[in-house]
C-alpha cells in the first residue's frame, strides 16, 4: 500500500467541501445516531448525528456535538427549550431514511414525515424515540459547552432509560450492538455493516489479553 502525506497547508487549499470531507473521516468509524427532539409548540424534528460520545457510567453521562448556530438549528434550539431528547441507533433497514433527515427541510415539516420514520412515545417522556430504531435512550439534557475555536456546541446529557431489544443484553451488561443491525459511518455519507471479532479479556500487565 503506498502512502501520502497531507499536511495543514495541503488541506487548507482544498476547495471547502473537500476539506469538510477529508477531515470529517479522520476520526475513524463513527457512532450513527438519530436525535429526536419537540418543542414546546408539540413540533418534532430528527437529526441523523455521528458525534455521538460515552461520558461516564455513574452518573450515566453522554455528549454530542451540534453545528455552529449561525444557521437554524431546529435540534439545538429545542433542547435548550425544554431539555429532553433522544438518541436512537440507525440499522440497517432506515439507513437510506436516516440519511435523508440531514436535508433542510421547512421549520414546520418534521423530519419523521418527510423521511419515512415513525414518532415513538414510551413512559410519559417529552420527546419522540424512532419507533424504527432498535436500541434508542432517553436523555435529559445537563449542560452546553460552547467551543470557541470553531462555534460548535457540545451538549451533555444524562440517560434516563434505555430501550432495546432483550437477546442483546448480556448477562455482564454488554449490550450486542451487532445483533442489533447498529451501523456506523465514515465521514459524512458512508455507512458499514460491522463485523465482530469478538471480545477481550481485562487488560492486565502481567499477563496478555485472552479472547472471551
Amino acid at each position: 500500500m503506498v502512502t501520502t502525506t497531507i499536511n495543514d497547508t495541503d488541506f487548507k487549499n482544498f476547495d471547502e467541501r473537500k476539506r469538510i470531507k477529508f477531515i470529517n473521516a479522520l476520526s475513524g468509524f463513527k457512532s450513527a445516531n438519530l436525535v429526536g427532539t419537540i418543542n414546546n409548540e408539540g413540533q418534532t424534528n430528527l437529526s441523523i448525528i455521528s458525534s455521538v460520545v460515552h461520558l461516564g457510567a455513574s452518573p450515566a453521562l453522554i455528549g454530542l456535538v451540534i453545528r455552529p448556530d449561525t444557521a437554524r438549528r431546529d435540534t439545538l434550539e429545542n433542547i435548550r427549550e425544554n431539555g429532553f431528547f433522544t438518541i436512537n441507533h440507525v440499522n440497517e433497514t432506515i439507513v437510506e431514511k436516516a440519511h435523508q433527515t440531514s436535508a433542510r427541510y421547512p421549520q414546520d415539516q418534521s423530519e419523521f414525515d418527510a423521511c419515512g420514520l415513525t414518532e415513538e412515545y414510551k413512559d410519559k417522556f417529552l420527546a419522540p424515540f424512532v419507533l424504527e430504531a432498535n436500541i434508542k435512550m432517553a436523555i435529559k439534557f445537563v449542560r452546553e459547552i460552547k467551543i470557541e475555536e470553531n462555534g460548535t456546541h457540545f451538549l451533555i446529557g444524562e440517560i434516563k432509560s434505555v430501550h432495546l431489544p432483550q437477546d442483546c443484553l448480556e448477562e455482564d451488561g454488554h449490550i450486542d450492538i451487532h445483533k442489533a443491525s447498529t451501523i456506523c459511518v465514515s465521514g459524512l455519507d458512508a455507512y458499514f455493516t460491522t463485523s465482530a471479532l469478538g471480545r477481550l479479556s481485562y487488560a492486565k500487565a502481567d499477563r496478555p489479553p485472552s479472547w472471551l
